[in-house]
């Protein structure tokens, strides 16, 4: 993959690539937006549910905010799910109560151990402020790696997180207070340094309310999650970022319309 960076150019480059995963026993088609021309190192960005960017305006997105001297220049890179998605999202730890996420660690691996390394040899990135990133089940995949691995990335973004994922099903006695696994997972964490977090949810993501307060679960499990990295001393505003969209609902029209919110907090100039 030829990479040019004399000097710094607004204009940008879209190039589908595929890579086999060692890991996840499959190729992985990616998608990689970056400068054509740039004398520095770059940002990186990584988005779970690559297949996406079309309906998200990714491209177009980065091209104005660029153009406009308000992000950073960035590598983009959307990894694209297949059909063992719902095995390959998920927690790395535990799978959900229908045995979903049986793949969270090779996924997990992919990111790390292939991914990062083939990037790290073709472009010239920045060491610092790296940025995962995902919506729905992409999204909660997201904050599970970049919750474990803080020396590895420093920011996430969750667009609609599926941060329901469950140990139990209602039938079998769920509680909010013991069986939501990402929350069980950062209530055993700690604070590390330097890590932010930044969420979002529609107010019509879903209808489903589980405790009848009038709020819908993806709202309640949102907060819920912020409370409890409150907990162990991030700030909100300062660490925390939640952006409640009216009428926003599940899908990439509603997370094209905050992504370049999104992408000022993560690569602001």
């Amino acid at each position: 993959m030829p990479i040019t960076h004399p000097e710094h150019s607004a204009e940008i480059i879209q190039i589908e690539y595929n890579f086999h995963s060692h890991y996840l026993q499959r190729t992985v088609q990616l998608t990689l937006i970056y400068p054509k021309k740039n004398n520095s190192p770059l940002n990186l960005i990584i988005f779970n549910d690559g297949q996406d960017f079309g309906a998200l305006a990714m491209k177009s997105t980065i091209q104005r905010l660029l153009s406009n001297h308000q992000i950073q220049p960035l590598l983009c890179v959307g990894i694209h799910a297949n059909h063992e998605r719902l095995q390959e999202y998920g927690t790395a730890s535990q799978v959900d109560y229908k045995k979903r996420g049986a793949k969270a660690q090779q996924h997990t691996d992919f990111v790390l151990r292939e991914l990062l390394p083939y990037l790290e040899k073709v472009f010239i990135l920045k060491q610092e402020n790296r940025v995962m990133a995902g919506f729905s089940l992409g999204g909660l995949s997201a904050m599970d790696i970049v919750w474990n691995h803080p020396g590895t990335f420093s920011k996430v973004g969750v667009f609609s997180g599926a941060l329901w994922w469950r140990q139990k099903s209602e039938e079998e006695g769920y509680t909010d207070e013991n069986d939501r696994i990402i929350h069980n997972i950062v209530k055993a964490g700690k604070h590390q340094p330097n890590q932010q977090f930044w969420f979002q949810a529609g107010t019509n993501d879903e209808t489903s309310d589980r405790n009848n307060n009038g709020i819908i679960d993806a709202i309640d499990d949102t907060l819920d999650l912020i409370k409890l990295l409150e907990k162990h001393g991030y700030q909100f505003h300062k660490d925390i970022v939640y952006r409640e969209v009216e009428g926003g609902e599940h899908n990439p029209k509603t997370w094209s319309l905050v992504m370049p919110e999104f992408l000022i907090w993560a690569i602001g100039r």
